[in-house]
This record gives structure tokens, C-alpha cells and sequence, in this order.
């Protein structure tokens, strides 16, 4: 299976990438996103664009892959509405319209999360934006679309996030992992199973276009 992944350099992208570079199941993986993520391997190939809502520069490159695994995304934390819609809906919906024209047979699994609303008229923000987009990418005519909605996701294999709050929030959160995946495990899982997940789902697809916590973690 070919890949391509968005959003490598995030706490989630980086799980997602170690993964399918140790997974016998892939066979190429293409990084695109605003940075390098500073790793080499055999498998891995990347393209730097600054640009990420107009890939037209670099369309002939994105041909004959199987699937997209789009863990690109921002905190909603002190952004208006507005630009929260143009970096979350606007910009994924971009991207995956250009990938189905030019692999029309392709995968595509969105990272969303925990709590995402698929009515689209909550109150929280970020909730309804995520769950427009969500349903947008489910009509827009790919022959599979995986919604992925994790909730707290524990970093492993000495992954880090580049956001300094959530650093400091998953360093005093680590040591109470174990209790949280003991008492609530509906509600927790980690980068390494994300990973995974994806990729088992993006092999063998499954009933249901959106997979909530519990079964991501049922892949691993």
C-alpha cells in the first residue's frame, strides 16, 4: 500500500508516520506538509509546500497512491470562527478534492476527534466545524472515507508535541495513563495505535464511516 500522509510533524502525524514506515503492509509513504519532518528512510519521500489548499504545483506527484491519512489540524483555543473553518473545512476540503481527481480508487481517513458534532449546529465551535467536515468529505465520492474521532491520545516512542502547553500538559497526564486506560478506555489511546488503526482500516476497510475511540483501539 502507498501513502499519503499529511501532517507528519504533528503529535498524531508523527505516530501515524513511524507506523507505517515499521509496517510491512506499506510500502511507500509521501510526507506533504509546510516542514520537513527531519527523518529518512527508504520508504519515505516528501514534498515541502508552503501552500497546502492549492496542489496543483505538485499534482502529477500525487498520482497512483492507495490512501490519504489526513492527521493535519489546529487547536480552535483563541481562533475565530472563521479562520478555524478556513484551516480545518476549507483547506482539507481542498485537498481531498484534488486526491480523488487524481486517484479516484483512494482511501481517505480524517483525523477528527472526540466529541465531533455531525448535526453541525452545537454550540461548540470547533465541534460543528469538525462535523462539517466530516460530512463533507463522506459525499464527496471517495470509494472509501474513514472518519477517525480519538479522544485523549497518550505520545509514545518518544514523540513530542511542538505546542508548548501540550507538552507540559501530556508530561504531568504520562504517569496517569495507566489509570485513565484502566478506568475509562473508551476515552483513551495512544499514537502508536492510531497508527496502526489506520492502517488495518485503510487494508480491509470496515462497516462504519466513523470510529470512535473504542474502535480504534480494537485494531491494535
Amino acid at each position: 500500500m502507498k501513502v499519503i500522509l499529511f501532517g507528519a510533524t504533528g503529535m498524531v502525524g508523527q505516530g501515524v508516520l513511524r507506523e507505517c514506515l515499521l509496517s510491512n503492509e506499506v510500502s511507500e509513504v509521501l510526507s506533504i506538509g509546510r516542514g520537513a519532518t527531519g527523518q529518512q528512510h527508504a520508504k519515505l519521500r516528501e514534498i515541502v509546500q508552503e501552500d497546502l489548499s492549492n496542489l496543483t504545483p505538485i499534482e502529477a506527484e500525487l498520482r497512483g497512491y492507495d490512501a490519504c491519512f489526513f492527521c493535519l489540524g489546529v487547536s480552535s483555543a483563541g481562533m475565530r470562527e472563521q479562520d478555524y473553518t478556513r484551516v480545518t473545512f476549507d483547506l482539507t476540503l481542498a485537498v481531498a478534492r484534488t486526491l480523488l481527481r487524481v486517484n479516484p480508487q483512494m482511501t481517505f481517513i480524517y483525523v477528527s476527534g472526540t466529541g465531533t458534532d455531525s448535526s453541525e449546529k452545537g454550540r461548540s465551535m470547533w465541534a460543528r466545524i469538525k462535523g462539517r467536515t466530516e460530512n463533507e468529505l463522506l459525499k464527496l465520492g471517495f470509494p472509501r472515507a474513514y472518519m477517525f474521532r480519538p479522544g485523549y491520545i497518550q505520545p509514545l516512542d518518544g514523540i513530542r508535541t511542538k505546542t508548548r502547553v501540550y507538552a507540559i500538559f501530556y508530561a504531568i497526564l504520562a504517569p496517569l495513563y495507566p489509570l485513565f486506560k484502566a478506568i475509562v478506555p473508551q476515552y483513551v489511546t495512544t499514537t502508536r495505535q492510531v497508527g496502526r488503526a489506520m492502517i488495518q482500516v485503510a487494508l480491509n476497510g470496515v462497516a462504519q464511516t466513523h470510529l470512535e475511540n473504542r474502535d480504534i483501539n480494537r485494531f491494535v
